[in-house]
């Protein structure tokens, strides 16, 4: 895509919430892990919902609309996000629906942004993305391949395919890093727990980049020895997505890692992240 041509992708796996009325905005922001007040200066912001024990739910990415927001999400969790939403309504003025929608993206290495579509925010030059509110074309099932593929290469995770819903921090798959948290707007839910992540530990697991010498297979466990230290997720080819125990991965640096007896290569700039992080700060089993 060097000539600054685009691919237009359909993501049939996302849909969308809607939160509409006069206290829309500052109720989400009481709500969710990002500060709203980024909407001023960008188009979106990636963010997500908490249990009160820090762990993550629901992740979205929350557009502005003419009265009030667009939470682009897994289309299957979109009935449980309402849902949970709904709980916290008290008497805010919000109004809370699912939201008919197609989610469109756009991968090219052009900086013109597509008429109507908004530059992704978890990643600089990762896609451009359009949520659709009226039907959209047809397309036929596996086009949304390179938009994983580009995933990957930037070490993008994204739920069900890479971390689990309601049994993973912030900081494992990777919101730390990209963009989805804010640690200095004040409370959320589960902002206390995620803040003494940030602040005073380093978590040992996360979403790394892997590579092998064939083709990885989804769900494959990552094995040290006979020990089971991770697990493969989104793959493209002999590159994948994994979720490791850094500091097993860091003891043996970086060797005898293999998912189903194929050796595995960690990106390298991950793992000197993890040993400067581990240089200043305990480390925590969570």
């Amino acid at each position: 895509m060097g000539d600054g041509s685009w691919t237009m992708l359909h993501l049939g796996n996302r849909g969308a919430v809607s939160v509409r009325g006069t206290d829309a905005r500052s109720w989400l922001d009481n709500l969710i892990t990002n500060d709203m007040g980024l909407l001023d200066k960008q188009s979106a912001v990636f963010a997500g919902l908490l249990s009160p024990q820090g762990k993550i739910l629901f992740e979205f990415i929350v557009t502005p609309m003419s009265d009030g927001f667009l939470l682009e999400t897994q289309h299957d969790q979109v009935d449980a996000l309402v849902k949970r939403l709904s709980m916290y309504k008290l008497r805010a003025k919000v109004t809370i629906a699912s939201s008919p929608s197609d989610v469109m993206v756009f991968l090219g290495d052009s900086d013109t942004v597509m008429m109507h579509a908004f530059s992704d925010p978890r990643a600089a030059k990762f896609c451009q993305r359009l949520v659709l509110t009226d039907k959209a074309p047809e397309f036929h099932e596996g086009e949304a391949d390179a938009y994983h593929t580009r995933r990957v290469e930037l070490c993008i995770p994204e739920a069900p395919y890479d971390y689990v819903l309601g049994d993973t921090f912030p900081h494992e798959a990777n919101w730390d890093l990209l963009h989805g948290v804010s640690f200095s707007k004040g409370c959320f839910i589960g902002q206390e727990v995620v803040s003494r992540m940030q602040n005073k530990t380093v978590i040992r697991k996360r979403v790394v980049k892997v590579s092998g010498p064939s083709p990885l297979l989804t769900g494959a466990d990552v094995r040290l020895g006979d020990a089971v230290i991770g697990k493969i997720g989104t793959v493209a080819g002999r590159d994948a997505l994994a979720m490791l125990r850094l500091d097993r991965v860091v003891e043996v640096n970086g060797a005898g890692l293999t998912a189903l007896g194929v050796p595995l290569t960690v990106d390298a700039a991950a793992l000197e992240t993890y040993r400067v992080s581990v240089a200043n700060r305990p480390v925590v089993d969570l």
